[in-house]
């Protein structure tokens, strides 16, 4: 079952793969960099502290970067655990796939998929009660994400265990952050009738 898996998984990196045009390779190169999205970042922590306090800001950009850490943590023991080649580094796709990155390290599963959707996540959950728009925000790991098909590091496997995990790690920080900051309304609540 397990090999029927995984040959459904490389068919289907095969297929996606081969969609790329090469004229558009230059778009793809860009998106898949992390340093591209710097202005969506600092858009997402200007957000933040335009919905809140300065103080509740900051503990969320805090629980955020917290939520990344761990994010890119994990994903790292992970893929040294599995150590899956990637695409890129399996010699027998070299002449039936599109490569235009190289990478060296492994593959299951994706840091840009696992950091992408876990930051994303929690900046929606953090932000969804002050502004709807905030969902458009899922662009950018989608987007993020094919990239890695088209550029040959990453099979669909990676990516949706990897936006899976990424998810369910920024639930559970989301949910820590929930408490914490209720915590403080409360201290603060308790504070002002004390005085």
């Amino acid at each position: 079952m397990i090999e029927i898996l995984k040959e459904l998984d490389r068919e289907l990196f095969i297929f996606l793969n081969s969609l790329g045009i090469e004229r558009f390779d230059a778009f793809w190169l860009f998106v898949t960099q992390i340093e591209s999205w710097t202005p969506l970042f600092i858009l997402f922590i200007f957000l933040m502290y335009y919905f809140y306090k300065w103080r509740d800001a900051s503990a969320t950009v805090f629980f955020l970067l917290l939520t990344f850490g761990i994010t890119i943590l994990f994903t790292g023991i992970v893929k040294e655990y599995v150590a899956r080649l990637r695409p890129n580094n399996v010699e027998a796709l070299a002449e039936l796939i599109r490569i235009l990155q190289k990478p060296s390290n492994y593959s299951f599963f994706s840091g840009h998929a696992s950091s992408s959707f876990s930051i994303t996540t929690f900046v929606v959950l953090v932000l969804r009660k002050h502004t709807k728009w905030i969902y458009v925000a899922f662009l950018w790991p989608f987007i993020f994400v094919l990239s890695r098909i088209y550029v040959g590091v990453h099979y669909p496997s990676d990516i949706m265990v990897g936006a899976l995990v990424g998810t369910v790690i920024a639930y559970v920080f989301y949910q820590l952050w929930k408490v914490e900051t209720q915590q403080e309304l409360v201290e603060t609540s308790i504070n002002q009738t004390e005085t």
